[in-house]
């Protein structure tokens, strides 16, 4: 009888190598974390100057600058899910070798009676077939809708238009500014009110 998975290559798997995989994708998520608390911080660095500067042309271009990183972010973000994801199974896999090895030493019944089960095999191969196929078609999807997204880039509007976000952040901006002044004012009433106090004090 023809069996497909006859060649099996997680025969040659080593506990090594998985946990040394392990290690090296968790250190991959360690620097994809730290990118992304890096764009964070230049984020919120760029709104307060934004929200300070008076300049309606630096506004805009903090505004679009802001919205790149943001952009840069969400990808970076998606990669760190990746790679979470990518550990999970990993572990999963490491869980499923050190069963194995706690069975093949402790259980009564042999590995290979438990093989044997080639139904309940095949569907357990196929279940993790299904899993991988998912995972390819998530990046996959991605990637056409990143295609699909660049086909319909307009360049002159994005670098020099006014999208939604950037609007939005203006807003902002003249708010946080609105703010800013009316304190600044209320500060120098104060001030001077206090002045006026101490020279009728002095007179």
């Amino acid at each position: 009888m023809w069996w497909p998975f006859k060649r099996n290559k997680f025969k040659k798997i080593q506990r090594e190598d998985l946990v040394n995989s392990i290690c090296e994708l968790e250190r991959q998520e360690r620097t994809v974390e730290a990118e992304i608390f890096q764009l964070q911080k230049e984020i919120d660095m760029l709104m307060d100057k934004g929200k300070k500067e008076k300049t309606e042309e630096l506004k805009l271009f903090y505004a679009k600058k802001i919205n790149h990183l943001k952009e840069q972010k969400a990808s970076t973000m998606q990669k760190g899910m990746y790679l979470l994801y990518n550990i999970r199974l990993m572990n999963k896999l490491k869980e499923a070798y050190d069963s194995n090895a706690f069975y093949k030493t402790k259980t009564k019944v042999p590995l290979s009676e438990l093989l044997a089960d080639q139904k309940g095999l095949a569907k357990f191969l196929n279940k993790a077939l299904e899993t991988r196929i998912a995972s390819e078609d998530v990046l996959t999807s991605a990637d056409d809708l990143f295609t699909e997204i660049q086909g319909a880039y307009d360049t002159n509007e994005a670098i020099y238009g006014m999208k939604k976000d950037d609007e939005d952040l203006l807003t902002n901006f003249e708010k946080e500014q609105q703010i800013l002044d009316e304190q600044s004012l209320y500060e120098e009433s104060q001030v001077n009110k206090t002045k006026k106090k101490k020279m009728k004090m002095e007179e």
